[in-house]
């Protein structure tokens, strides 16, 4: 398949998850092949049928990631900008780039769970201009720049990073939003859609990503049941999964359709099933 990154995501809120068993299957991703791990940012799910649940903090969950591996790309999918100032953002950003010897892709949103919001006393009006006014501080600072900047919502003054990143911190875009993705990718190394913004198909995905030109790396999640999967993702209307077994043509027809990476959505998400999946690719040793 043509030169198609892929990657892993860690468990979000599919089951309680300890530490051991993240840093087990962080290691079998890397052990198996792949290229990247990704954790989301969220803190707690409730009121849709399900149990309440949540995750570890993203932030401190990747600097640990970062110092216990040693070859893949690692990063958030997608870290809320809503949830921290932009500043700190930023900082962390650079500190879990530097822990990780540069392997560290800042991946970035501007949130929708109103629950979380809610229940840890975030605003969550109007995220998405957050988001803009956050997005920019957070890309000069990551670019070298002193930064002073006053809007509604967000404002520094003279600004930097201090120690300075070993290098420019690339960020992807997580978004189907034509004013996020407007404001966010003339400055993004990368976009990554969700399985079910494109219905977790080739098609859906050539016809999403038309809509938004430009030069910048092409990222598809994509979901994926082993063994007939565990019912740890829910079925969503509109994007059937795509078996283990056909996941193969699956990723080159989403390489030939302008991937650049599939990161896998795995159902159950497991060292087991992450070993699985290497040998239907034939990755790993």
């Amino acid at each position: 398949m043509r030169n198609l990154a892929v990657g892993v995501q860690l468990p979000e809120v599919e089951r309680e998850v300890r530490w051991h068993e993240l840093l087990a299957i962080a290691r079998q991703v890397e052990r198996s092949g792949f290229d990247s791990i990704w954790a989301g940012d969220h803190m707690l799910y409730r009121g849709d049928g399900r149990p309440e649940r949540g995750r570890w903090d993203v932030w401190t969950m990747l600097a640990a990631l970062a110092a216990s591996t040693e070859r893949v790309l690692l990063g958030p999918l997608v870290a809320s900008t809503a949830f921290h100032p932009p500043g700190l953002i930023a900082r962390m950003a650079a500190a879990i780039d530097e822990i990780s010897g540069g392997r560290f892709v800042l991946g970035l949103g501007a949130g929708w769970n109103e629950v979380e919001f809610r229940a840890f006393g975030l605003s969550s009006e109007r995220l998405v201009a957050r988001f803009e006014e956050a997005f920019e501080i957070i890309r000069r600072l990551l670019s070298g720049e002193r930064v002073t900047f006053s809007g509604r919502y967000y404002e520094v003054d003279d600004a930097l990073l201090l120690p300075p990143p070993a290098r420019r911190v690339p960020i992807m875009v997580g978004s189907h939003g034509p004013r996020v993705l407007g404001a966010s990718l003339p400055h993004a190394a990368a976009w990554n859609t969700w399985y079910s913004w494109y219905g977790n198909s080739v098609e859906g995905f050539t016809a999403l990503s038309e809509k938004f030109p430009g030069s910048f790396r092409r990222s598809a999640c994509v979901l994926v049941p082993v063994d007939g999967g565990a019912g740890e993702r829910p079925p969503e209307e509109g994007a059937p999964p795509v078996e283990a077994r056909r996941l193969v043509p699956h990723l080159e027809e989403l390489a030939a359709a302008g991937a650049d990476e599939a990161i896998l959505v795995l159902d159950p998400i497991t060292a087991d099933s992450v070993g699985h999946v290497a040998e239907i690719l034939g990755r790993g040793a």
